[in-house]
């Protein structure tokens, strides 16, 4: 098969077409929301360091994702219109995946530039001087473009003998467990990319509060300042990994999980911090 068909929600037609509506309002959310949010911090030159570059950078992945994958969910919802050419699967898994990924490495981009606010002060300017700062950039975005490009690319050499994807968009494992043949180096590639970028990334932001929390408890001063800036980016990505984790081990391991559970728990990793990170990160910050 080179044609699919995207599964999205089983049921009737008039309850898949009852879904259109949150859809549809999660994605203006987040349309406008990010949208707002990349405004304001680009037009403040008050606003234009590291921090809020940070987060007019997540907001920028918030506002492209969900455009790889929420129009095709709402045409189908609402026309049944489900059919996608492999290379236009291949396509919308490289975007959705590769974009994906920055949502874990720009929260480890902010623990780090949190790191050097609060441990280092004096330093700071320094250390988090474009040229200097260069080397973190480029390193996590070489390694998330080439463990894309690699699963993207196994996918699409296989043949496959079914056509029906049982989900809403074209997620590495929905396609890949329709291949006719054996998929063994894309699941090593697969889990490969899981530990690799969000598990890594988990990890290195959790030394970097570590080492945060410790420095501002032995500094005998108030640790409130320290909470309020990193409890939130802890939260926000250990959500993410639990959703992310949940819905690339479900095709892994054997368990009686429902395809829909399977698509909203998918759909929660990609849709839901784009509607939200506009009002953890514009809300809540004062300036």
């Amino acid at each position: 098969y080179t044609d699919f068909i995207l599964v999205s929600f089983s049921g009737p037609q008039e309850w898949r077409q009852l879904l259109f509506i949150p859809f549809l309002f999660m994605f203006l959310i987040s349309l406008v929301g990010n949208l707002f949010l990349i405004f304001i911090i680009l037009s403040q030159r008050s606003l234009h360091s590291p921090m809020y570059l940070l987060i007019c950078a997540m907001a920028f992945v918030d506002l492209t994702t969900p455009i790889f994958f929420v129009p095709k969910l709402l045409v189908s919802l609402l026309y049944n219109l489900r059919h996608i050419s492999l290379l236009g699967c291949l396509v919308q898994m490289f975007f959705i995946h590769f974009i994906g990924t920055f949502h874990s490495t720009i929260l480890m981009w902010m623990a780090v530039d949190r790191y050097y606010a609060i441990c280092t002060p004096l330093r700071y300017n320094d250390y988090m001087a474009f040229s200097a700062f260069l080397k973190f950039i480029i390193v996590p975005s070489v390694r998330n473009a080439v463990l894309i490009l690699s699963i993207v690319s196994l996918a699409g050499s296989l043949s496959f003998c079914q056509h029906e994807i049982d989900h809403c968009f074209c997620e590495h494992m929905a396609l890949v467990t329709m291949a006719c043949g054996t998929i063994r180096m894309n699941n090593i590639v697969g889990l490969m990319t899981v530990f690799f970028v969000p598990t890594a990334d988990f990890l290195l932001i959790a030394a970097s509060y570590f080492k945060i929390f410790l420095s501002v408890f032995k500094s005998g001063k108030s640790s409130r300042k320290a909470l309020s800036t990193c409890v939130t980016h802890i939260i926000v990505i250990t959500v993410s990994l639990i959703f992310t984790l949940t819905a690339f081990l479900s095709y892994r391991i054997k368990n009686d999980m429902s395809s829909n559970s399977r698509t909203v728990i998918s759909i929660m990793y990609l849709l839901f911090p784009s509607c939200f990170n506009p009002i953890i990160y514009g809300v809540r910050t004062k300036e």
